[in-house]
């Protein structure tokens, strides 16, 4: 007997003998929640569906009445001890879920999301967010409501820092990293906000958004299936109508797609006293009504509304809701709690502090994270990195020396005093090179005068190079942080002009959430390197690059307009029936700024030289269950090493309705010596190359692919493919491989 034969045969008992194992521990979480609730009152049941935060409103003695199935803010030992205890005096002790927006960090700080995006590294989200858990579940948090799912392709929308940006595919691969290092961590997630969220009207937070269903399913709502397959936890629903409807009382959202198609079986939680902002949607007369309509829509839990558990109980008393409907939510909601494994926990002990963080060891993962995420947009003449015979610089900005505005909105337990800024890292890297720094500030945080312009012009004529510091202070982006214009706050363009104008080289560093209009900034300042928030130790990541230690290697999961008017902007839109011609005003233009974005999705230099050669597919003809394989030659034409983030693209350029222009497909970061060639292989399941109908199903229709591989959305052509026949799937057949609401 072959020995390949033997393995294949071990290999796949192996494989069964999991799976049955997988199914048995199923059917032991169902039969403990069959038995947990058949011992349930009406009320102890609606208690489950309670998601109360820390203060006013709770009693404390709600937890041990039964009547709060989770808790958030909860952000230390001696509260969850505190609560716990309670849990234990109540007649059935089912456990809390202890909820906290931990985003990017609990203590230790991370960049933000979008910054952790311009990594293009699933490695890089799984190690930000099992760090981020690690340090929450330590205190005792269970549950986060992260990561944000939400793909946007206008950043006048201040969520936007939270999300991956303007990408279905790069979203999904983040988004399914994150969900996995959350649980690594300690942490079950809740993906949010279910869902259009990131297409409000005017970039308006809150405000309502249109979006055909073909659009849904193919780029609003590919992460969160990416979520559902990762093993999410818990959803949450979305603030915003979608096409008129709600999407806390949406049931195509929460019961058709989510759970009828997708095999979604954990629980949906409100987003902040959404199921009450129904009534001001206009779609339910009172709180009565809005529970009604959100709990037979398929929302779980009230977050802080305390609706359900008010009203509810009556509801099913006077037959307007169904005592099934709410089983069905308390079995979704014990049914995690039993695969967090939560009732056979040991309770949290309350003497431990988060001030154990940041550890040597967390600071050297948010150190490593930060540098990945750093964005060289341009670098005119090689200012940067930092000259070997440089024996001054001064440092100019208000947001070099900022700590808390480096950490960015939702820090959680961040601690200002924890960050190394900017200046601390640019001192420190120079001390070690005897370099002297100075710093002047040039105007406060928001810029509104030059009044401290001289100072800053003083020390900038005295120095061999200037790095300036700005963007956007933390105020100015996150929730509730739309923005009409996204010119450089304040006076400092005026400021930037200044400094370039004294002819010594300047290097910008952006810090932000958001792309910035830099006007004429772009032109007359020579280098820019865009930090995003970059986290508690941003400062050293930041020296790391601007001294050449490490090289700059993300690229932008967004496009970067030159203008405000030009949003919403993204790569992949549709064609028009009269492409841009220089010549030929009418066509698709502006008459007043260039059609094109200032920086393009994908985008991110280096200190070194990447070519693209040799580009080749495998394989011509391409049928159901087969894949488009294309190989590329990456060769480090430069004297450092480096990473190159390679990007395929694909197009199918005649369809039976219009296609992206472009769409991202595969990418893969690769590390090149000096001099060094790879050969990389990226690979598109066939299935993979299709798009929705309305109706949820899915199709890849025959005829010829185009594909194009290079260093971001502007990529050379590779050639063409063809799909031999047409592939159909009705949604059902598109179910998530593995929805058993916690993956193992």
């Amino acid at each position: 007997m072959r020995l390949s034969y033997v393995l294949g045969l071990f290999s796949a008992l192996a494989v069964s003998s999991l799976l049955q194992a997988g199914a048995s521990a199923q059917d032991a979480v169902e039969r403990r929640v069959d038995d947990l609730l058949g011992q349930m009152t009406l009320e102890e049941k609606v208690g489950q569906l309670n998601l109360v935060s820390h203060g006013p409103p709770l009693r404390w003695e709600d937890i041990s009445e039964g009547k709060a199935g989770a808790v958030l803010n909860f952000n230390n030992a001696g509260d969850v001890a505190r609560a716990q205890a309670l849990v234990r005096q109540s007649r059935l002790k089912i456990p809390l879920l202890f909820g906290l927006d931990v985003l990017h960090g609990f203590r230790t700080q991370f960049p933000l999301p979008l910054g952790e995006a311009a990594a293009f590294s699933p490695r890089i989200s799984f190690l930000a967010s099992e760090w981020a858990a690690k340090e929450a579940s330590y205190v005792g948090v269970n549950w986060t409501f992260a990561p944000m799912a939400d793909l946007s392709r206008d950043s006048r929308w201040g969520r936007i820092v939270e999300g991956f940006g303007e990408d279905p595919y790069l979203g999904s691969v983040l988004t399914a990293a994150r969900v996995e290092g959350f649980r690594k961590g300690g942490l079950a997630a809740s993906t949010k906000h279910f869902a259009g969220y990131g297409a409000p009207q005017g970039g308006r937070d809150y405000d309502t958004t249109y979006i055909p269903r073909a659009e849904m399913y193919d780029t609003y709502l590919p992460s969160f299936r990416a979520a559902v397959e990762a093993g999410s936890a818990s959803f949450m629903a979305a603030f915003n109508a979608l096409n008129g409807e709600p999407s806390t009382a949406n049931p195509w959202l929460l019961t058709d797609v989510l759970r009828n198609q997708w095999g979604f079986d954990g629980f949906v939680t409100s987003d902040w006293v959404g199921i009450g902002e129904l009534i001001n949607h206009g779609i339910a007369a009172d709180g009565a009504e809005a529970a009604r309509k959100a709990v037979l829509a398929g929302v779980d839990m009230d977050m802080m509304g305390q609706l359900y558990i008010r009203h509810l109980p009556d509801e099913v008393r006077a037959g307007r809701v169904p005592e099934s409907v709410i089983d069905e939510s308390v079995r979704r909601v014990l049914r995690t709690k039993f695969r967090l494994g939560l009732f056979d926990q040991a309770p949290i002990d309350p003497a431990r502090t988060d001030d154990d963080f940041p550890s040597k060891e967390a600071r050297q993962a948010a150190r490593e994270v930060a540098r990945e995420t750093l964005v060289l947009l341009q670098n005119k003449g090689d200012v940067l990195p930092v000259k070997s015979g440089t024996r001054s610089i001064a440092v100019i900005g208000p947001l070099a020396d900022a700590p808390q505005d480096q950490l960015g909105p939702h820090a959680a337990r961040g601690h200002k005093q924890d960050s190394v800024t900017i200046l601390d890292g640019i001192r420190r890297r120079a001390q070690s090179a005897g370099i002297t720094v100075s710093h002047a500030p040039g105007c406060d945080l928001m810029c509104g005068s030059t009044d401290l312009l001289p100072a800053a012009l003083d020390a900038a004529k005295k120095a061999d190079l200037v790095i300036a510091v700005f963007g956007e202070p933390q105020e100015l982006s996150g929730e509730a942080a739309s923005r009409v214009d996204l010119r450089l706050t304040g006076k400092q363009i005026q400021i930037l002009e200044a400094l370039a104008a004294t002819g010594k080289p300047v290097a910008l560093v952006i810090m932000g959430g958001r792309p910035q209009i830099l006007g004429p900034v772009a032109e007359h300042v020579p280098a820019i390197l865009m930090a995003w928030y970059p986290g508690t130790e941003g400062g050293n990541a930041v020296a790391d690059a601007l001294f050449g230690d490490v090289n700059p290697s993300g690229k932008l999961p967004l496009t970067w307009p030159r203008a405000t008017g030009q949003l919403p902007l993204y790569y992949n839109r549709l064609p028009t029936g009269r492409p841009t011609l220089a010549n030929n005003r009418f066509t698709l233009q502006y008459i007043d700024e260039a059609i094109t974005p200032l920086y393009p999705f994908g985008w991110g230099l280096s200190y070194t030289q990447f070519a693209y050669s040799d580009a080749a597919i495998a394989k011509r003809s391409l049928e159901s269950g087969e894949s488009l394989d294309v190989a590329v030659n990456v060769t480090n034409k430069g004297s450092r090493a480096g990473q190159e983030v390679v990007q395929l693209y694909t197009r199918d350029p005649v369809a039976s309705r219009s296609r992206p222009l472009r769409e991202l497909k595969a990418f893969e970061k690769v590390d090149l010596a000096p001099g060094e060639t790879k050969r990389v292989t990226l690979r598109v399941p066939v299935e993979s190359l299709g798009f929705h109908l309305d109706d949820g199903s899915y199709v890849v229709e025959a005829g010829a692919i185009q594909v194009f591989v290079g260093g971001n959305s502007l990529a050379e052509s590779a050639g063409e493919a063809e799909i031999a026949k047409t592939i159909r799937m009705p949604p059902e057949e598109r179910r998530a491989s593995a929805s058993t609401g916690l993956a193992q």
